[in-house]
């Protein structure tokens, strides 16, 4: 298991490229973000190698996130919309090196007259779509249920949901982000969900953070996960992908307060 800075969400006190530096400062040498598209891919290509820190993951483009868009993926009159965002974050996960890439379902537009039924066809849709149309490229593309009281209306919120759906779909390219926090937030019982998910080796990317309130993980919760994840053999990624209550380095204790220190190089705070 190893962890990676989620650099959306943590260090936002440097500017975004700088962000690399940072975070390999404090011992993480491999990172995340949400939207990168904002800067050139070879600019943070080259600050990560200079860092010497390791993209992992990136999310594939949502639309427009201040008019809350969260996703194209299930909205019929924006397949289009859907499948160029795809080959943008192809052409920016090959110049990072990235191997993951977590596509966001979106919302349910009820007030458009859009029908749920009609929502998940059109995602089953653009998954296979995306899954056969990519399957050349090294990416696994990543499906992550998201909860209801932090994006409501989001499409798909439970665990079952999503691995339900891949077992329909059968495409090897395709993945789940288990986001820990969300799986608190909607189902509570997140080591059973580990003990029920992880085996089936459809979980290929995971994040984490505290809960209620997307803070720094609190040990009560975690060091459990911690030594859940280790019983379990997990050792792909965790990302911490979570809002710090002051500045990310004043927060960094919880790594050691759950166990989660030796999934880094290094870590001195």
């Amino acid at each position: 298991m190893k962890l990676a800075a989620n650099l959306s969400w943590l260090y936002t006190e440097f500017d975004f490229p700088d962000r690399l530096h940072a975070c390999a400062q404090d011992g993480f040498r491999h990172a995340e973000c949400m939207f990168p598209y904002d800067y050139p891919a070879e600019l943070l290509r080259d600050k990560a190698l200079e860092a010497g820190v390791q993209w992992v993951l990136i999310n594939a483009p949502a639309g427009d996130w201040t008019k809350g868009d969260r996703g194209l993926a299930c909205s019929p009159a924006r397949r289009d919309e859907f499948r160029h965002s795809i080959e943008r974050a192809v052409n920016c996960a090959t110049v990072l090196g990235v191997r993951k890439v977590h596509v966001l379902a979106g919302v349910l537009n009820s007030s458009e007259g859009q029908s749920a039924q009609a929502a998940w066809d059109c995602y089953e849709e653009n998954l296979l779509w995306l899954a056969g149309t990519m399957s050349a490229e090294p990416i696994d593309w990543l499906i992550e249920p998201i909860n209801h009281f932090d994006v409501p209306g989001y499409l798909l919120s439970r665990q079952a949901e999503a691995h339900e759906l891949l077992i329909r779909l059968n495409k090897p390219n395709l993945g789940v982000q288990m986001d820990l926090y969300h799986c608190l937030r909607t189902e509570g019982e997140v080591l059973k969900a580990l003990s029920d998910y992880l085996p089936t080796g459809r979980v290929k990317h995971m994040q984490l953070a505290g809960v209620p309130n997307r803070d720094e993980p609190g040990a009560e919760v975690y060091a459990p996960v911690c030594a859940h994840l280790k019983m379990l053999g997990y050792n792909g990624h965790m990302g911490c992908e979570y809002r710090p209550k002051a500045g990310t380095r004043d927060g960094l204790g919880w790594i050691r307060s759950t166990g989660f220190s030796g999934t880094m190089e290094s870590f001195e705070t």
